[in-house]
């Protein structure tokens, strides 16, 4: 039996909520917010576009990507990635993927028209873009002339939860907060939100009640759940192996220090380590 929150970005459990066919309403909520369409600029409909058959392998292989893949009325195609981890080159990583989106629909012989507008949107649990907001959007704009676009066929998003849990830990008293639907659909994806602040938003937004009721849904699935925790493990794998890596590290680092005769205090503020980790080398 379940009896903590599920993590809504293990993305898993983001992609089974968000991005099967089905989940068109809550995936067109969060987009919409994402994206600040707001009245007749709105996305409208929006079609998912494959639905996913997932192995052991898949779900145990910390390098997989889980993303969901959609495409606007207006033919516009929509990538969302959650990563959780830090392996590097996000920059570069999400305009490979962004760039395989733009390429793969174009046949030989056909007009550079057909090719899509691509979105693409990361959602990360680590700081990776130097941006003051947690929200950073990026075009193809001309360095000197600041209002010339180039194309608006790239648009690529990265929203950054450890700066959304800073500001919403400093501002949560203030109701106007969840006025912003993006506050809203993070405070829900966010696993340490307080259940005050999960009831409340998805009092106020149907799609993410919807979110919800379907997180709800999956956790009746024991094989569901199975593969969750399958993906659970996997990137907790990950954390140890990195965690070890860095561990020997320091350890090798203060071996060399100790060779050169510098002051233990000196060392342990380094390498974190303690006296007695030091001496026992």
């Amino acid at each position: 039996m379940v009896t903590e929150r599920l993590n809504p970005l293990n993305d898993f459990l983001f992609l089974k909520v968000m991005g099967e066919k089905g989940n068109e309403e809550q995936l067109l909520g969060f987009l919409n917010a994402v994206l600040k369409r707001t009245g007749d600029d709105r996305i409208k409909s929006i079609e998912i576009l494959e639905d996913r058959t997932f192995t052991p392998d898949i779900l145990g292989n910390k390098a997989s990507i889980l993303d969901v893949r959609a495409q606007t009325e207006d033919g516009t195609k929509v990538n969302v990635e959650v990563q959780l981890r830090n392996l590097g080159d996000m920059d570069r990583r999400s305009l490979f993927y962004w760039s395989r989106e733009y390429s793969k629909f174009l046949k030989s012989g056909e007009d550079y028209i057909e090719l899509p507008n691509v979105i693409a949107i990361n959602i990360v649990n680590f700081e990776c873009i130097p941006s003051s907001g947690f929200h950073a959007c990026f075009h193809l704009w001309e360095d000197t002339q600041r209002d010339l676009m180039l194309t608006d066929a790239l648009e690529i998003h990265f929203v950054d939860m450890v700066k959304f849990r800073r500001l919403r830990n400093n501002i949560t008293k203030d109701k106007s907060f969840l006025d912003d639907p993006l506050h809203r659909w993070l405070t829900f994806f966010d696993r340490d939100s307080p259940n005050d602040l999960i009831e409340e938003v998805v009092k106020m937004d149907i799609a993410i009640k919807k979110a919800q009721e379907r997180t709800a849904f999956v956790t009746q699935d024991d094989a569901a759940m199975t593969e969750y925790i399958r993906r659970e493990m996997a990137l907790s794998d990950w954390t140890s192996g990195v965690n070890h890596a860095l561990h020997e590290r320091e350890k090798e680092m203060a071996r060399k220090m100790k060779t050169f005769k510098i002051p233990m205090d000196q060392i342990i503020d380094i390498t974190g380590l303690t006296e007695k980790q030091i001496n026992d080398l």
